[in-house]
């Protein structure tokens, strides 16, 4: 696969019936491998814990599995957003050569300033059911053992208090050294990783702040319009021959109200979400290419390190063949990785983009729908006197 390929697969030219049985095919295809999974886990039932020192949100975590590294079929526990942290922290130590899925930032949600509030807390569980689906879905690290205390211990806090010196000396054992190490030129392969992830992460961050702006502008807009309508009724009371048709143009006003606001409320919970979690995405997977790098950078100096010696030596020196392992082993998970990530990447964009042209024509439908409603209303009727 051509992995500098910047827009994904060909577009098919085929029109579909509608926008609507399209995304359902869309869904239906990428379902087709789970019939394949042993391993199945969701995010919901969020609660609110109000304690004397802390007010936060707790998140039931429900795993459905049949593999045998789990003492039991099924497990529920209750996670809140610093163990997802916790977890994720553990993945990045302990599989630093893979592309670790990223978390929903911690507190910064544009446009939501109560983090209590019922859509924020809808849009951050959306978002931890979606990262643990990442991680179950890849063939590495759903196998993790942190993962698997994550999704099994009922008291997490107890086993991260236990394991805390062992878990740090693990971690220590998995960070290559960083320092001192100048790496020459990146692979060409890689090279168009790293160019691609920064115009990719680029053109998302202004799609971003134009898509806020746009929600913003709507926003505004519809709090016109609702000033706007009512006007019309009221004139309609001081009218009597064009009450009729002033109050449909209110009603009317109303209705299209109603549909802006549901096609704003979609951008914001649909949409904005995917291109930040893309934006977090692009940026894992810089540290990981970084961190490749820096192993590349250490093997190259070992090398020049023994060329420099005098004296023959009948093989290469061990510590240089291990880096040189790491190096291979850091190339081959972060190509996989990538291009899993590709094809995850088409997937999500193709259906978010059916979904939003799929509600611009819903909306778009409703308003024209409100308009032709009251045409007959709005003809002239010639009167007798």
């Amino acid at each position: 696969q051509d992995l500098s390929l910047p827009n994904g697969t060909p577009v098919d030219t085929s029109s579909p019936a509608s926008s609507s049985s399209l995304l359902n095919r869309l869904q239906l295809d990428d379902d087709l491998d789970g019939e394949t999974r042993d391993l199945f886990v969701t995010v919901d039932d969020p609660k609110k814990h109000v304690c004397t020192m802390e007010t936060y949100i707790t998140y039931r975590v429900t795993t459905k599995t049949t593999r045998a590294e789990f003492d039991l079929p099924e497990y529920s526990v209750r996670r809140r957003y610093q163990d997802f942290d916790w977890l994720r922290n553990k993945l990045e130590e302990s599989q630093p050569t893979h592309l670790i899925p990223p978390l929903p930032e911690k507190f910064v949600v544009k446009g939501v300033v109560d983090r209590f509030s019922e859509e924020f807390v809808e849009t951050r569980r959306k978002a931890l059911d979606k990262f643990l689906k990442r991680i179950t879905d890849h063939p590495v690290l759903s196998f993790n053992e942190h993962f698997n205390v994550f999704l099994t211990a009922k008291d997490l806090n107890a086993y991260k208090k236990q394991g805390m010196a062992l878990l740090s000396k693990v971690g220590e054992s998995v960070k290559y050294v960083t320092g001192g190490y100048k790496l020459r030129s990146r692979p060409l392969e890689f090279a168009a990783i790293g160019e691609y992830l920064d115009t990719f992460s680029l053109k998302l961050g202004t799609i971003d702040r134009i898509a806020q702006r746009i929600i913003k502008e709507q926003l505004e807009y519809l709090v016109e319009l609702r000033e706007y309508g009512p006007v019309y009724s009221t004139w309609g009371g001081l009218e009597v021959e064009l009450s009729e048709p002033l109050e449909g143009v209110s009603a009317c006003i109303g209705n299209c109200c109603t549909a802006l606001e549901e096609l704003s409320e979609d951008m914001t919970e649909d949409f904005l979400p995917v291109l930040r979690e893309y934006i977090l995405y692009s940026e894992s997977m810089k540290n990981v290419l970084k961190k490749r790098d820096q192993v590349q950078a250490e093997y190259e100096a070992k090398l020049e390190a023994v060329a420099l010696k005098k004296e023959d030596r009948p093989k290469v020196p061990t510590d240089v063949e291990k880096c040189q392992d790491r190096v291979e082993c850091f190339n081959a998970d972060l190509k996989a990785d990538m291009e899993r990530w590709q094809n995850n990447k088409r997937q999500d964009f193709r259906q978010l983009l059916m979904g939003m042209a799929d509600k611009n024509i819903q909306y778009y439908e409703k308003c024209l729908m409100a308009w032709e409603s009251i045409i007959p209303l709005l003809q002239d009727k010639p009167e007798t006197k």
